[in-house]
This record gives structure tokens, sequence and C-alpha cells, in this order.
């Protein structure tokens, strides 16, 4: 089951602790948290190909008209 294995930083509580600041103030510790954080912030929750559809076709609808 478990095949994670030891983990000095769980053992001594630093993984616990730098999660509980990180929900504290709001902003991740790890990168990937943060460059999530900042990819939702800038879609809004969305997928950015979708909300970038309509952008395009109306530049384009602009451009050959």
């Amino acid at each position: 089951m478990n095949k994670g294995g030891f983990s000095w930083s769980r053992f001594l509580g630093i993984s616990a602790s730098k999660a509980r600041i990180s929900r504290k103030i709001g902003i991740p510790l790890s990168r990937s948290g943060r460059n999530q954080k900042i990819g939702r912030m800038v879609t809004r929750g969305g997928c950015l190909i979708v909300l970038l559809i309509p952008i395009v076709l109306f530049a384009a609808a602009r451009y050959f008209l």
C-alpha cells in the first residue's frame, strides 16, 4: 500500500507547519501551488483556451471586415 517511505520532514512536523503557514497567508509555498494559483487568477477558474476563442474570433472579424 504505502510506498512513500520515511520522511524526516513529516516526522519533525515541518510539512504540517508549512501547510499551516501557507493556509494562513493564503499563498502556497510550493512552486507548483503558486503557479496553479496564478493560473486560476488569470483565467478566473476557467480554461484559458475557451476564454481566448471569442477574443480571437472578434479580432479576426474586425481584421477581415
